[in-house]
């Protein structure tokens, strides 16, 4: 499939993931999917997650084409009786697990005074409940994969404003922060079983869902990008391939890390104009973070 799109394993030598076995929530659209290419075409047997089946075709069909080692299996994440079982599947077939990666997650913008308890806690319950659950079962199988060195990686999907704020999203900022916090816990925690636990913090980056919730208008989306110091938004595959590179053994001793990955938007200090340039500063009311603009 010579005409394939590229996909981030790109930037990382061939085999980097060969025959490893790597979970990934919310694998089948946006960053997910992106994430869950770049493994694949690395050697991993990827196998995807999230509540809707009908987001597993384009990476199932992709993997088909491609020769890829791929599976998928719906689970929502918010019930941990079935996470657990989903994880025993996985040890059950697999005999391992090397990688998991907590991307699935929800957003959308509200005020918070007309935010109701049902938005507030469907929200926290994907990315916070979800991101434990996941990892705590996740955990048990990485301590006891058949190999000599016991271990694996866990990378979580958090978002810049988990330590920015974010109007219109207390939501999803609360609910990343905590995933920030969990995983510099569970770093500490897991160190001693060779698990090691670490963030990506994604900006603005092409994403359809993002465009139509976070960003519905071509005035908001400049404002945004003119907000950013390198003056444009990410594509998706430059986001995933620091995920890729984080849970890979070039970052063997890194653990309760976190990367930001949004152009320098989370500094504050808006694009630099050049002497002369006719055009007015941008306001500074457009700083998003990661664009999860649908629930997986």
């Amino acid at each position: 499939m010579d005409s394939a799109p590229t996909t981030a394993a790109r930037w990382l030598p061939a085999g980097s993931f060969e025959d490893q076995v790597i979970v990934v929530t919310g694998g089948g659209t946006g960053l997910g999917l992106e994430l869950s290419r770049g493994f694949a075409a690395l050697g991993a047997v990827v196998v995807i997650a999230s509540r809707s089946a009908a987001h597993h075709a384009p990476f199932l069909e992709e993997a088909r084409e491609r020769g890829w080692r791929a599976e998928a299996h719906a689970l929502d994440v918010r019930e941990e009786p079935a996470v657990r079982a989903f994880f025993d599947l996985i040890a059950e077939r697999h005999g391992r697990l090397d990688v998991l990666v907590n991307n699935a997650a929800g957003n959308f913008v509200c005020p918070a005074d007309r935010m109701s308890a049902n938005a507030w806690r469907a929200v926290l319950s994907i990315v916070l409940d979800g991101t434990f659950y996941c990892s705590k079962h996740a955990a048990r199988i990485m301590r006891r994969k058949e190999s000599a060195t016991p271990g694996g990686a866990q990378l979580n999907v958090i978002a810049t404003y988990a330590w920015t704020g974010m109007a219109g999203v207390a939501h999803s900022a609360s609910a990343k922060a905590g995933v920030l916090a969990l995983t510099k816990s569970l770093a500490v925690e897991w160190a001693a079983h060779g698990i090691r636990v670490n963030t990506i913090a994604p900006g603005p980056f092409t994403s359809d869902g993002a465009k139509a919730n976070l960003w519905p208008s071509e005035e908001v989306e400049a404002r945004i990008r003119d907000a950013v110091p390198m003056g444009r938004f990410a594509e998706r595959d430059e986001v995933a391939a620091q995920g890729l590179w984080l849970c890979s053994d070039a970052c063997r001793y890194v653990t309760g890390a976190n990367i930001t990955i949004d152009g320098g938007l989370s500094l504050g200090a808006g694009r630099m104009w050049e002497p002369g340039e006719r055009r007015a500063r941008p306001q500074r009311d457009g700083r998003l973070g990661q664009g999860d603009a649908s629930v997986e």
